[in-house]
């Protein structure tokens, strides 16, 4: 399903209102559309529901995911950098050569996702279900004792 700009930016409007209780709110569906390299930086997407959504190489740093369904979603190549996904459902999802770093997914539900090359440096994974996760050449975070060893 194809989204374009003016159609994004009435959705995003909409969900801003639906998490403000406002009127003419309306949480944001997003199931299965077409959300390659869109610029969503900041965005705030909590408890969005993305399923299936195709945002491969889309920009999502410091975007508020959290509690968000992102299962089965195409996030391959995706900036996520400081993102907020803390409780998402990214079972099932596409995360391929993504940039995580810095990214909160503490609690967020990562099974069955393909992390393979991705890019986890200083990322939260706190609680985090990465069950038959793909984690292959992916750079995970350290642990605090391996950050104190470097600066001795």
């Amino acid at each position: 399903m194809n989204i374009t700009p003016e159609e994004l930016k009435s959705i995003l409007y909409r969900h801003a209102k639906w998490l403000d209780d406002a009127e003419g709110g309306e949480r944001a569906n997003l199931s299965g559309a077409d959300l390659s390299e869109a610029n969503l930086s900041e965005a705030n997407l909590w408890r969005a529901n993305l399923w299936r959504a195709d945002l491969s190489e889309a920009d999502l740093s410091r975007a508020d995911l959290s509690r968000a369904n992102l299962s089965e979603a195409n996030l391959s190549g995706a900036n996520l950098s400081r993102a907020n996904l803390s409780e998402a459902n990214l079972s099932g999802a596409d995360l391929s050569g993504a940039n995580l770093s810095r990214a909160n997914l503490s609690r967020a539900n990562l099974s069955r996702a393909d992390l393979s090359e991705a890019n986890l440096s200083g990322a939260d994974l706190w609680r985090a279900n990465l069950w038959r996760a793909n984690l292959s050449r992916a750079d995970m975070p350290r642990g605090d004792n391996a950050q104190q060893e470097e600066t001795k």
